[in-house]
């Protein structure tokens, strides 16, 4: 019998990458045009640079962005999204409807029905 979550489980592969703290966060603001290192940094407030460059790196490494780098003075490094990148908005913008209709803070009374918005 095979596992529930073993290694060909598409959930848990894809809760390996989007599961990741930032990575949501990253790829909705990529979602939006190429962005600098500088401005993902202000994307995610509360991330340390450390944070923001292994969390890129390993993006960079599961194909789901690319880093551009120009050879300009000063140096300039954008990162874009790649296809499987902009396939996974499908999930972020599924986080965010349910993020928007049931976990909105200030109206969460403990009930189960959703924040009127």
């Amino acid at each position: 019998m095979k596992e529930v979550h073993d290694a060909s489980c598409g959930v848990a592969a894809a809760a390996d990458i989007i599961g990741a703290k930032w990575t949501a966060v990253i790829v909705h603001d990529l979602s939006e045009g190429a962005r600098r290192f500088s401005e993902l940094e202000h994307a995610c407030p509360g991330i340390s640079p450390r944070t923001l460059s292994e969390r890129l790196r390993a993006l960079e490494d599961e194909a789901i962005l690319v880093r551009h780098s120009y050879p300009e003075a000063p140096p300039r490094v954008e990162y874009t999204l790649t296809d499987k990148g902009r396939a996974l908005l499908t999930v972020i913008d599924a986080m965010r409807d349910f993020g928007h209709q049931w976990l909105d803070c200030a109206h969460d009374h403990g009930d189960n029905a959703p924040a009127a918005h």
